[in-house]
């Protein structure tokens, strides 16, 4: 499972120009799933973003976290954190099947709120427009093949 997450003042994912989730601040989530990934994985990655301190302190050093400082999660699933680049052509096989990648990223949502933590969301392989003011910017990648 891989996760971007950035920083945001506010974030949100249209389709069809309507809105389907939207967030002031928090964090913008783009979710891949792999074919092997795990319902402990998706719980993994929760704790590690949910947990993730890069919010400013009164010294304005990145010490706080999601909770501290009432922030949500704006998640959006991503099959393309799992192209295949070594072509021009990016390829995607390495991302899961949604039979398997829906599960997994509802899961990851639901360990999110789980949490105490407001979830907005997109739509699972719809045609979405993500818009996000990001704040810093502060992006961290995620990757349960790593953690």
């Amino acid at each position: 499972m891989r996760a971007v997450v950035t920083r945001v003042k506010n974030a949100s994912v249209e389709i069809e120009g309507k809105v389907n989730g939207q967030i002031g601040q928090g964090f913008l989530v783009l979710l891949g799933v792999a074919p092997e990934d795990t319902m402990a994985q998706a719980e993994k990655m929760a704790d590690k973003v949910c947990g993730l301190r890069v919010f400013e302190d009164e010294n304005g050093k990145m010490n706080l976290n999601l909770a501290t400082v009432g922030g949500s999660l704006l998640v959006v699933s991503q099959f393309t954190l799992y192209a295949d680049t070594k072509s021009r052509r990016p390829g995607f096989t390495g991302a899961a099947k949604p039979d398997v990648a829906i599960p997994l990223y509802e899961g990851f949502m639901e360990a999110c709120r789980a949490r105490g933590f407001h979830v907005e969301h997109g739509e699972f392989g719809a045609d979405m427009q993500v818009f996000s003011q990001n704040d810093g910017p502060v992006t961290i990648l995620f990757d349960t093949d790593h953690m």
